[in-house]
């Protein structure tokens, strides 16, 4: 799989029957990444850091499950490329999970604008959060989408620090309604260190 290029081509993708024969490796490679990069951050927020490997994954797994060929292609590819990290970010998907259903909505009731509570800290910098453009993710009710799909874009010193991994990184949110961190490993910073260039 390529590391050096951001985006996800048709030529990238498998047929079918192709990817038959290694699903069951690549789902396992990304089980193991995902203990990596996936951290919870309060009792119901879990942040999980994208990559190149996990939008392909996801771009096949949609494939196999709808068959919709070169039309449904097209549009997998434009919903899962921008959030591939572009080298000089992190991308990730934010999930508030709680069960029961009227619990979750009258807690999200209290999330409104919580894309703009969300941080990622290395040593002293701190770096709010960019939210996907594709919708609007507080309704005008008040209420948070459950699932947030974010960007970190980095300097080049704070990648620089990032790689070295000699300043504490974590994961902060702090809107007023849902205060919570949550320090990011060594083997996280490792594993998301081959995304940046």
């Amino acid at each position: 799989m390529p590391r050096d290029k951001h985006v996800i081509t048709k030529d990238d993708i498998l047929s079918l029957s192709d990817y038959e024969t290694i699903r069951a490796e690549k789902r396992q490679e990304n089980i193991l990444r995902k203990k990596f990069r996936r951290l919870s951050v309060g009792p119901y927020a879990t942040i999980h850091f994208e990559s190149w490997e996990s939008m392909w994954l996801q771009i096949q797994e949609m494939l196999r499950i709808e068959k919709g060929g070169d039309e449904q292609l097209a549009d997998e590819l434009e919903a899962y490329n921008p959030m591939i990290p572009n080298g000089s970010e992190f991308t990730a998907t934010l999930m508030f999970e709680i069960d029961d259903e009227e619990r979750r909505t009258a807690f999200l009731k209290t999330l409104g604008g919580v894309d703009k509570h969300i941080h990622l800290i290395i040593g002293d910098h701190k770096i709010t959060a960019e939210p996907e453009q594709d919708i609007d993710r507080t309704r005008a009710d008040g209420k948070a989408s459950a699932v947030q799909f974010l960007h970190f874009p980095l300097t080049a010193d704070q990648a620089k620090d990032w790689k070295s991994g000699e300043r504490q990184a974590m994961i902060q949110i702090d809107h007023p309604n849902y205060g919570h961190a949550a320090v990011i490993g060594e083997d996280a910073r490792r594993d998301m260190a081959r995304d940046l260039d």
